[in-house]
């Protein structure tokens, strides 16, 4: 039998050191063991990875038709899915409550 040499382990960044451990305590808010596996965090993080990817993909295609990308064309893409839409439709009036509260605060100033 040979001697197996262990490799260096890839650096990972800042980012997604944090990227996971977002995704470990959204698996944790949902149910999952305080300190899951590494390997399911990992998983986790390639599947919302592909899907983010594929729906940007699809939005683009979908925004390229008049030169630029906007929300509209993620909604156009998830249109058929309803909580996800009614869930970014929710999002985005709190966004601008909070930017119209924002501008409220600094005018008052």
């Amino acid at each position: 039998m040979g001697h197996l040499r262990s490799l260096p382990k890839p650096r990972i960044s800042e980012s997604e050191e944090s990227f996971s451990k977002t995704i470990s305590h959204m698996m944790y808010g949902f149910g999952d063991d305080p300190n899951p596996l590494p390997e399911t965090v990992a998983l986790v993080e390639d599947i919302v990875v592909e899907y983010v990817t594929d729906l940007a993909h699809k939005a683009q295609d979908i925004g390229s038709k008049r030169g630029k990308l906007s929300v509209e064309d993620f909604l156009y893409v998830i249109r058929k899915d309803l909580p996800k839409l009614n869930r970014c439709k929710e999002l985005l009036s709190m966004q601008e409550e909070i930017k119209q509260a924002r501008k409220a605060f600094l005018e008052d100033e």
